[in-house]
């Protein structure tokens, strides 16, 4: 066990607080799949609490695996991955996969072990580590719109637009993350106007399109309009049900909240161990619950903006503002979406909702910054010693203040 702690490096509060994450799903998780198993009539409790574990576990093998690797090759590798990614997508939207009887576009079925894989959650790490790279390769030059049009915005566009057709609300967060990296990048403001401006000019084209030929896009299209004039509206109608359990759950939970898996509304929250899994956490354990997790995604969110401030290159402060602010902005929307500050839009609570590839992407992305962390590490540990091992004291005495 000392030996395994010894060899994990990078930040140690990010790895407390993904810690910390994933042993509190644990209970949530393991009441809210009481829904599944005695209202839909899927396997057992105990099977889902296994299986999340196991997901967590190798969740946890990803995060281990990932930041042992420097965080330069992944520049490198995200060039690599970008047709591959493409080609998923592709693939993805073409099959029209089909789950619970529900149209998932989304998602593809891997081969021989039987688990659904959403593509969309790993172009996004993809994406953000190329538009990274390449921001860094124009850090502090002159450049025009037409000189980053293809290598920049070209990809950006392809895959969100593969991605658009099944899945608003992911290509909407990608978006907005990506104009944020790129104001915090450096890239000039009047450019990103242009994209902002293309980008709502492309999706009011989409809309037209897909209500012009709706046999093009089934029901995703008018799935959004609607629960975008529900939110607008505030009537409650048929389409208003999970969030008007969510809020009910949320009413009932009080300062210290029920109890563990004592929830009522999570047999009748459809969503109850993925989507809304926040509105079954402040029904079992209140406020203090409620609290307990916006604290631990805000502390995340503090740490992640400390290794990108210690990163020692510019391309690894963009790639953990890349790779790690989307983690916490996706917990942010869940939980507004869970008491009606947001429109519903299928994200997860990371590390905290069931579900595989959410949790993996979640992971991997954590695996990227702890390895931009642990980078920074080794270079202090190296001005701490000189040439020949030995303590350098003025190097500690500097440390130290």
């Amino acid at each position: 066990m000392n030996s395994i702690f010894k060899n994990i490096k990078g930040d140690k509060v990010i790895w407390a607080v993904v810690g910390l994450l994933a042993v509190i799903s644990f209970m949530p998780v393991y009441s809210a799949s009481t829904n599944l198993v005695y209202v839909v009539g899927n396997g057992t409790t105990m099977g889902h609490l296994v299986k999340h574990g196991i997901l967590l576990l190798l969740g946890f093998i990803v995060i281990y695996a990932i930041h042992k690797v420097p965080y330069h090759y992944f520049s490198g590798l995200s060039v690599l991955m970008l047709p591959v990614i493409i080609l998923l997508l592709v693939y993805t939207l073409a099959q029209g996969n089909t789950v619970g009887g529900a149209n998932a576009s989304r998602w593809i079925r891997v081969p021989f072990v039987g688990m659904t894989f959403q593509t969309s959650s790993l172009a996004s790490v993809v994406l953000m580590i190329y538009v990274a790279r390449y921001l860094s390769k124009i850090k502090d030059k002159v450049v025009t719109f037409k000189e980053t049009l293809v290598p920049l915005w070209l990809p950006v566009f392809v895959v969100l637009a593969l991605i658009l057709p099944a899945n608003f609300s992911t290509t909407a967060i990608i978006f907005a993350m990506i104009l944020m990296l790129t104001f915090l990048g450096g890239y000039p403001i009047k450019y990103l106007g242009i994209i902002l401006g293309a980008g709502i000019l492309s999706l009011s084209l989409f809309l037209l399109t897909a209500k012009a030929f709706p046999d093009l896009f089934p029901n995703r299209v008018d799935t959004w309009i609607s629960r975008i004039e529900n939110f607008v509206d505030g009537e409650d109608t048929e389409a208003d049900y999970q969030i008007e359990k969510a809020k009910i759950a949320i009413a009932t939970g009080g300062p210290i909240g029920k109890g563990p898996g004592k929830s009522v509304q999570k047999n009748f929250l459809p969503q109850s161990i993925s989507d809304f899994i926040f509105a079954i956490i402040v029904e079992e354990w209140g406020l203090m619950g409620a609290f307990t997790i916006m604290f631990l995604y805000m502390l995340l969110l503090f740490r992640l903006v400390i290794a990108a401030l210690k990163a020692p290159t510019i391309f690894g402060k963009l790639l953990v503002i890349g790779v790690g602010l989307p983690i916490v902005f996706q917990a942010l929307i869940n939980m507004a979406v869970a008491v009606e500050l947001f429109p519903v839009t299928g994200q997860t609570l990371p590390l905290i909702s069931s579900g595989g590839s959410s949790i993996w992407m979640t992971c991997l992305a954590l695996g990227i910054v702890l390895s931009v962390s642990a980078k920074r590490e080794q270079i202090k540990e190296l001005e701490l010693h000189d040439e020949d091992g030995e303590e350098n004291p003025l190097a500690i005495l500097s440390e130290a203040v």
